[in-house]
């Protein structure tokens, strides 16, 4: 088969297009020919030699893909060739054909299109983990996403207003804001211009928030939640380091999660299977219903992922870049 390989730790020229060993599918396991594969941030993380992948992961780039199941190993029940799928990857969706835990997969939704779906694993997973199983986000509940335009962002905005959440959302340009409000979010808060501090604790502060950014919206996230809130840190494009006052956190009964979601085991009550399961029985009923979409900015030949890395890294991508096989 062919995948994308890094030639060394760089800019996205060091993407190749090159012919690499056919894998194969072990117990429990199931082998998908991709369609097509999602790029995701941490993707850009992995190029460049910052995000290595989990032991006994797949070296190649690709943490979410869609496809047909090809073969099924040993003791996999419940799929069958010619399946139409999408997966949670911990590496390997930048190629022709990926092996994937059977527990990590989920049927492409009624109504989504197979190479739209290779943008829906790893947000929802990531969004529902977050948001819903660990910030407890419910009806009538305030969520604050950050990033709202990205990825995970339009995600989190839809998956907020299907649950019947109130949804408020930051963004830079005017343009992405826009987007956010078509998605649902009000009020989306220019970062740029305005303090979302002020703007969410006029609402009467956030019960989640999902926080791309770290260490430099840690003290202002934490004043934006209302009491009983939950912070839930994805990234940490602000940095990894900054100071805590667990008196505010004490006095408002606050919470704060830290959580990824490619190292967690596939067992256990935390672990990606259970996830997986989760989005597949109460997410995915939104998503056939259309109320939660795959928000897909471009489409780009899988050989190409090069220019598909220097898209995302120039910004204002408004949801998925998605690998394409053709």
């Amino acid at each position: 088969m062919y995948a994308i390989a890094i030639r060394e730790p760089g800019d996205p020229e060091v993407l190749e297009w090159t012919e690499q060993a056919d894998p194969r599918p072990g117990p429990g396991e199931v082998l998908v020919d991709v369609a097509a594969a999602g790029v995701n941030r941490a993707d850009l993380s992995q190029r460049q030699g910052n995000y290595p992948p989990p032991k006994g992961a797949s070296e190649i780039l690709g943490l979410e893909c869609s496809g047909t199941v090809a073969e099924l190993g040993e003791g996999v029940t419940g799929w069958q060739v010619g399946d139409e799928v999408c997966a949670l990857l911990a590496g390997g969706g930048y190629a022709e054909r990926v092996v994937v835990p059977a527990a990590q997969l989920l049927p492409v939704p009624d109504g989504v299109d197979l190479v739209d779906a290779a943008g829906l694993a790893e947000v929802s997973c990531t969004v529902w983990s977050n948001v819903v199983m660990e910030g407890g986000l419910t009806e009538g509940k305030l969520l604050l996403v950050h990033g709202g335009s990205g990825g995970i962002g339009t995600s989190a905005i839809q998956i907020g207003r299907a649950l019947g959440a109130r949804v408020a959302a930051t963004a830079g340009a005017a343009e992405s804001r826009e987007f956010c409000r078509e998605l649902g979010a009000d009020p989306v808060i220019s970062y740029r211009d305005e303090d979302f501090v002020e703007v969410v604790k006029g609402l009467g502060g956030a019960d989640v928030v999902l926080d791309n950014m770290g260490a430099s919206y840690l003290d202002r996230n934490l004043s934006a939640l209302a009491p009983d809130g939950h912070l839930a840190v994805i990234g940490m494009q602000g940095g990894r380091k900054a100071e805590l006052d667990l008196g505010r956190m004490l006095v408002k009964r606050l919470h704060i999660s830290v959580l990824g979601l490619r190292g967690r085991p596939l067992d256990g009550p935390t672990g990606k299977a259970a996830i997986v399961a989760d989005v597949r029985e109460k997410l995915w009923p939104h998503v056939a219903a259309g109320r939660v979409r795959p928000i897909v900015h471009s489409r780009i030949p899988l050989p190409e992922a090069s220019r598909a890395h220097s898209l995302l890294e120039s910004g204002g991508v408004h949801g998925k870049i998605l690998l394409t096989r053709s």
